[in-house]
Formats: structure tokens, sequence, C-alpha cells
């Protein structure tokens, strides 16, 4: 029997700009020490600078498109069976997805040294909309790691 509680999701509310529980999201997770004003005017110069580069009339969809293209569909989840600990390939639920994308945009763009945080976050995001640079990289990686490990998808459970 289970001793974990089932945790009840909270309810995000949307941006005040874009009207988005997406970029809301985004915003939190880009936040740092509770600065939510703060991480909202980066996340907002960063998605029009973005805009611009990609040519996009649409700023909210070139955004989601870039999310898209950086979510991973597969991972690799370490089961011990008999003394051997295998890496087991599983599919990643929606959410867990989603967030996946995020934190590796973020982690990425602050990595970008010599530039300012809008800057480097527009840029990934540019990257990721053409389907390049370090978050595309990571989400190759580790696809291919779950392809190595197909032979083990039968211990899935």
């Amino acid at each position: 029997m289970s001793r974990r509680k089932r945790a009840v999701k909270r309810t995000i509310e949307p941006d005040p700009l874009y009207n988005s529980i997406v970029l809301a999201k985004f915003i939190n997770k880009l936040m740092f020490s509770g600065k939510k004003s703060t991480a909202r005017r980066i996340v907002y110069a960063a998605i029009e600078q973005f805009a611009k580069k990609v040519k996009a009339e649409d700023p909210l969809a070139a955004f989601e498109q870039a999310l898209e293209n950086a979510k991973p569909s597969l991972e690799v989840k370490s089961r011990r069976i008999g003394g051997a600990t295998y890496q087991v390939p599983i599919e990643i639920p929606a959410d867990r997805r989603t967030s996946m994308a995020m934190k590796w945009i973020t982690h990425y763009a602050r990595e970008k040294v010599g530039r300012s945080m809008e800057e480097g976050l527009s840029q990934e995001l540019s990257d990721c909309f053409n389907n390049q640079g370090s978050s595309i990289k990571k989400k190759d990686d580790t696809h291919k790691m779950a392809e190595a490990n197909k032979a083990f998808a039968h211990y899935k459970w």
C-alpha cells in the first residue's frame, strides 16, 4: 500500500499580457527569490526580441512552437532488478515534458556568458524555434539514451 498522498495540482493564473497559462508557468520557472515582476519583465522583453528575430507575427504562438520543439518524449529511469541496475526507457507525461523543456531553456539561457538574461533567453528560444541549440541537443541526447536502452523496455511497469 502506497504511503504517498496524491498531490493536488495548483491552478496557475494566466499571465497578464498574453493571457497564457503556459507563459505564466515559464515565468514562474525563470523567477528567482520571489521576484515575479523582474521575471515577467525579462520574459516579455525576450519574447519580443525573439519574435523579431524569427519574424513571427504572433509572439505567443512562436514561443509555444519553440517550447514544443524542445519537449522530449522519452527518457530513461533506473530500475534495480536482481542486483543489476538497468536504464529503462519510459514515455514522459505531458506536464513533465513541458517542465523539462522549460527547465532546459532557462538553464541554457543562463549559461550564455557575456549577455543579459533577455538576450540569452531570446537566443535560446530562437534556437529552439529553428530546431538547433543546446536545449534541442539535450532533448536529442535524452532520446538517444532511450533508444540505446530499448532492449530493457520490457522491465517497464
